[in-house]
């Protein structure tokens, strides 16, 4: 690890970047993404190729997505690794949970695959290098010469992570993997200053706290990995008595982070963020990111697959970066009608079926629904008191969700809610209808 790089990452991220306006922020974008383009073209085979009769004007270059970034990984990286090796090492790594082995310096990472197809991750030791230095300047309280102990709850660890620590960070890898138990008796005796973990994972931490089974009182919680629910951020902060945080973080890179508000703010000095609006005025769209400072493995004008809502009014905190009022999910869960008179598929976005299912009853504590056929909405409840009072009330706020769009009713049915923080990726909104509809 280049602790010089990281060091001087943390420096202009904390304390030397400050952008007085929109217009600085994007000057400063475009002087960053000309240099790395120039390098990109000399070094990746699949963008020289992929440029080849198009003006290199970067806001207007072709869009790929992850298709594009797994089927031409060999040709697209430019540290010379192919997928086959690539996946070998991380498959390894999966099977051992032994997460040092890296090719040439350059670590490996592998998605979780939640969107149906695993992706791969490089990051070479400068990278993880200034990766480091960003996460710091952002999430760590007070300097660097504090002393923390990070509890960190993944499905995998990476080298990318254990780059944090130093004399006086100790990084602490808890593995989704391992029985709960286990968690609870480490974190008993760590008490850590700073949890970051899935908010499922943290919603069981802190149903422990509350139980009296464990006694620890971190200084910062972080919620990474999932799409953060009201309900389940209400839960931890009562508990906690303090601000979650939130990380949006994906193969794709560092993305987003919260304030000392608790607002999510994308992070525009290492990425350049563009809108593809699936509804413009409510401000709901997919991401196309353009990573400026990552080489190995090249994201430019890249889609993902995540439904964001922008906030539309601005941030107490005053930074100009884009602002956030939620993740939404991904696309593959937008839920979706067909409309009474023109028999036309309409879109649902996650946050109108996750309004709809708090609206309905004070007494829901968890929920699940998932649309498992366009005319089949399945629901999970976890209730406080009475169950049927609840289900007959969800019921009644999601007819008048689908009827205020004028689409055909379909039917709701409701199953034994049976969910664990141990589950694989948790998603409170899930769309498994196998035909993508979006």
């Amino acid at each position: 690890m280049n602790k010089l790089v990281l060091l001087k990452q943390y420096l202009l991220s904390k304390h030397v970047r400050r952008f007085s306006s929109r217009e600085a922020i994007q000057v400063y974008q475009n002087k960053k993404i000309k240099k790395h383009l120039a390098f990109v073209l000399k070094h990746s085979p699949f963008y020289q190729n992929y440029y080849q009769n198009h003006q290199l004007e970067w806001e207007t270059l072709p869009v790929i997505s992850k298709r594009e970034m797994m089927d031409h990984f060999d040709e697209l990286n430019t540290a010379g690794i192919t997928k086959k090796e690539a996946f070998q090492l991380a498959a390894k790594a999966e099977k051992t949970r032994d997460f040092s082995p890296n090719i040439d310096n350059v670590s490996i990472g592998l998605s979780s695959g939640t969107s149906g197809n695993r992706g791969l991750f490089l990051v070479s030791e400068k990278e993880s290098a200034i990766w480091a230095g960003e996460v710091l300047a952002k999430l760590l309280p007070g300097s660097l010469m504090d002393e923390h102990k990070i509890a960190f709850f993944l499905r995998a660890n990476n080298n990318l992570y254990e780059s944090t620590k130093s004399s006086k960070i100790s990084f602490h890898f808890f593995d989704l993997v391992e029985d709960l138990k286990t968690h609870q008796n480490r974190l008993h005796e760590l008490k850590p200053t700073i949890i970051i973990a899935p908010p499922s994972m943290l919603r069981m931490i802190a149903e422990w706290k509350g139980n009296n089974l464990i006694d620890i009182t971190p200084g910062k919680i972080i919620s990474v990995a999932e799409v953060l629910e009201d309900v389940d951020k209400t839960f931890i902060e009562e508990i906690f008595q303090q601000t979650l945080h939130q990380v949006y973080q994906a193969t794709e890179g560092f993305l987003a982070t919260t304030c000392s508000h608790g607002v999510l703010h994308m992070n525009e000095d290492i990425i350049a963020i563009q809108k593809e609006y699936l509804d413009k005025e409510k401000g709901i769209f997919v991401p196309i990111i353009t990573d400026f400072t990552r080489r190995t493995q090249p994201l430019i004008r890249y889609r993902l697959n995540d439904v964001l809502i922008e906030r539309k009014t601005p941030c107490p905190c005053g930074s100009h970066f884009l602002a956030l009022e939620r993740i939404d999910g991904r696309c593959d869960d937008i839920f979706h009608g067909v409309h009474e008179q023109t028999g036309k598929k309409h879109m649902l976005f996650p946050d109108f079926i996750r309004r709809a299912i708090m609206l309905s009853s004070d007494d829901i504590l968890e929920y699940k629904v998932t649309q498992k056929e366009l005319f089949l909405i399945d629901i999970k409840l976890k209730v406080k008191n009475e169950k049927s009072v609840a289900e007959a009330m969800v019921i009644q706020e999601l007819e008048k969700l689908w009827k205020e769009n004028m689409l055909v009713l379909p039917k709701f049915t409701f199953t034994v809610y049976d969910l664990l923080a141990s589950d694989r990726k948790r998603k409170r909104i899930e769309n498994v209808i196998v035909e993508p509809l979006v």
